[in-house]
């Protein structure tokens, strides 16, 4: 893994002091090397982190045979070996998956993205055609950020402080991506926090010539369900988990997996079993009666790992905030990023590559409020107009059930998804904060507001890239560590995308597929887990006396950054020790962070 920097500009060989500042702010993303290239009108910056060939020719940035192209890569390309086999006419001189895109480009150009898989933000500057070709992977593993700097320069990196170490950008702050945050805790995948600094959304690609750009999708995710029975569902499910598990342990490192003992992680870890003949796990627990230790030890010891168990006491949160949340460079409010930094801090000291377990809820139908929205559109209220009214009367007579509230509150379970599930601040409540924004993500679908399906595959347009892999790709790296998500191979994640909502959820279960393909290879305890967390609440970290003093500090003195963006006054009335409270207080901590810059 590795951070990718760039200036395109007239005489751009003058830019080799910004370069080097772009790459120095994130030598947490390759701290093995650091190198640039240059020609009359491109700069290109590389940090290296050695995965695979850990060689002189595994260097970035990497010129072609003919010098005529140049790339920065962060990623890895999975299955890199067997496209390499496809283009035998190009002079490899290393083995690395890098040199394999070189080889596509120069006999597909961009079209080289349409076979490209894996995780990746890259950049190929073509010196012939004076043009620069940038692409992002399909569900937003990588990062990619870009600007206009003040003397009509394109610049790009992996990261914003990247971008902003360069000296060429004043950042303005985005109140529609504000807007975003304070609903969700986290800033839309297709903005920055910065109405002059942009994301390269996912599945997307850019492409600038002449002063000028443009930036396309080139993958949608399938829009429609598959006609399949469970017994054929298991049988390709469960090659394609294999498939994608063996091609992600390719490396010249030692590649290990995150163990938490839920059945996503314990899913990987025996298919690695299978690939390896001793795997390394980690597990990260609190040291609390609900810790997920025991259950993830289950798994170590059947599949004998070397497992490594790291146990963390209460610890002092606001210094931890305040050495993590700068990772981000943008507010991030996602409760778990703490344990996320401990357990990949952890996990450095032994290993370089790490398996994750991530996404499975997405795919396979596993959090609670799938099964909640399930329940709602089978109510017999649902969507008629008749029973809500007669409910609406009844309610103001005798208590309701939770069911019953929300199907009158939501015209349906989309909208209960979209403004019920994962919420912090509704609109007025942002309106009395001065908020006025609305910004809506657009989707590469149209979602039916009806099916469970596409609910899910609003989260994996939504709340996977922009939470769930800014989580994992920044606390990750702040540790100069690699993790790789085999559910998010490209063939297996389709499928799971595709599969029939019967086979991912009913009213008794949930992760039907996973459950009924991957059974066997759990202990039975295991078999019989609901889904868990790391244990600990907002609630219980606000009994932390120096997190109340930070939060005070942050958030009670009108002289604070945060305070040029949002009222004082309305801020008051959310410091209650909640979500809304600690939503808040990553929006303080990030305006503090940043204050020498807003």
């Amino acid at each position: 893994m590795c951070g990718i920097a760039g200036i395109i500009a007239s005489n751009a060989r003058n830019y080799q002091e910004e370069i080097q500042k772009m790459t120095d702010a994130m030598a947490h993303r390759g701290p093995d090397s650091s190198h640039a290239e240059f020609y009359d009108n491109a700069a290109l910056g590389h940090r290296r982190l050695s995965i695979i060939d850990l060689s002189e020719n595994g260097k970035q940035p990497m010129f072609s045979n003919t010098a005529n192209e140049c790339i920065v890569l962060n990623g890895e390309i999975y299955g890199y070996q067997t496209i390499k086999n496809q283009y035998p006419e190009y002079p490899y001189r290393g083995s690395s998956d890098t040199e394999v895109i070189l080889a596509m480009y120069q006999r597909k150009k961009e079209k080289l993205i349409h076979d490209l898989p894996g995780m990746f933000a890259f950049a190929i500057w073509d010196n012939e055609k004076q043009e620069l070709f940038c692409a992002r992977d399909r569900f937003g593993e990588k990062p990619f950020f870009y600007a206009i700097g003040k003397n009509n320069e394109f610049i790009f990196a992996s990261e914003i402080k990247s971008i902003l170490a360069s000296g060429l950008i004043q950042p303005q702050v985005n109140h529609d991506a504000l807007s975003h945050y304070l609903q969700y805790g986290y800033v839309s995948t297709y903005q920055s926090i910065y109405s002059n600094i942009f994301t390269l959304p996912p599945a997307h690609q850019l492409i600038w010539k002449d002063g000028k750009f443009s930036v396309s999708r080139y993958y949608s995710i399938p829009p429609k369900d598959r006609n399949i029975s469970l017994s054929e569902a298991k049988e390709e499910f469960t090659y394609l988990l294999k498939n994608a598990v063996k091609k992600q342990l390719i490396a010249d490192v030692e590649v290990g997996s995150f163990l938490s003992g839920g059945l996503d992680s314990s899913s990987v870890v025996a298919l690695v079993a299978e690939f390896l003949p001793r795997q390394t796990t980690i597990s990260f627990g609190y040291d609390h009666k609900e810790s997920e230790l025991k259950y993830a030890k289950e798994i170590a010891d059947k599949y004998h790992t070397n497992h490594i168990e790291v146990h963390e006491k209460k610890q002092d949160l606001a210094t931890a905030l305040l050495k993590i949340s700068p990772f981000f460079d943008e507010p991030f409010a996602d409760i778990s990023f703490i344990p996320h930094y401990e357990i990949c801090r952890n996990a450095k000291k032994d290993l370089t590559v790490v398996l994750s377990g991530d996404v499975g809820d997405e795919l396979f139908g596993g959090y609670d409020f799938y099964r909640v929205e399930n329940t709602l559109r089978n109510h017999f209220s649902y969507k008629n107009i008749i029973a809500k009214f007669g409910l609406k009367l009844y309610q103001n007579i005798k208590e309701t059930s939770f069911i019953t509230k929300k199907n009158l509150a939501h015209d349906h379970i989309l909208d209960f998804h979209q403004n019920f599930v994962r919420n912090s601040f509704n609109k007025d409540e942002q309106r009395s904060l001065g908020i006025v924004s609305d910004y809506q993500q657009p989707y590469s679908f149209t979602p039916d507001p009806d099916s469970l399906n596409d609910i899910m595959r609003v989260d994996m347009e939504g709340y996977v890239p922009g939470n769930m892999m800014v989580k994992s790709d920044r606390m990750a790296m702040a540790n100069s560590l690699e993790v790789r998500t085999p559910f998010l191979d490209v063939d297996f994640a389709e499928f799971c995308i595709q599969l029939p909502e019967q086979l991912k959820l009913n009213n008794e279960n949930d992760k039907i597929i996973l459950r009924e393909s991957m059974g066997s290879y759990w202990t039975e305890t295991i078999r019989n887990r609901r889904k868990q967390g790391f244990g600990m609440s907002v609630k219980t970290w606000f009994d932390e006396e120096n997190l109340v003093n930070l939060s005070n500090d942050l958030l009670k003195n009108r002289d604070q950054k945060i305070f040029n963006y949002i009222d004082f006054d309305a801020a008051q009335k959310f410091q209650k020790k909640d979500h809304k409270h600690w939503n808040l207080l990553q929006l303080a901590l990030w305006a503090h962070n940043n204050q020498n810059i807003l």
